[in-house]
């Protein structure tokens, strides 16, 4: 038989996905407050690319990767410390889903505005 993949496959390759975007996240994170060791002229400069709108969009990116990968690593949890949560697991990755839709639709929209006035 053919593992042709769902909810569980699905939501193991999103987990991994947003795990890695957090992670590099974090890595520029660090360089760019690192550059305060190279004085404020470059510090400042770097800190200025963030007011672009690419940067916005990639803030956007950045919280949703964040959101979906808190939400799903708590689905994880309960499949993995109740062991009845693994009949339900297709019900809590939908709930993940239309959690993090409810959460994140609202909030980008926040986060997108001001590129628009």
């Amino acid at each position: 038989m053919i593992y042709h993949g769902r909810e569980g496959m699905w939501s193991w390759i999103f987990h991994r996905v947003t795990g890695v975007g957090v992670l590099l996240f974090v890595f520029i994170h660090v360089i760019d407050t690192m550059l305060v060791l190279f004085g404020p002229k470059i510090y400042n400069h770097a800190i200025a690319l963030y007011r672009l709108p690419a940067f916005r969009i990639g803030e956007v990116i950045i919280a949703s990767a964040v959101l979906y990968h808190a939400l799903n690593g708590i689905r994880v949890i309960l499949v993995d410390f109740l062991p009845r949560a693994t009949r339900y697991h297709r019900t809590l990755f939908y709930g993940v889903v239309i959690l993090f839709l409810l959460v994140f639709i609202p909030g980008a929209y926040l986060m997108i505005k001001p590129l628009f006035h």
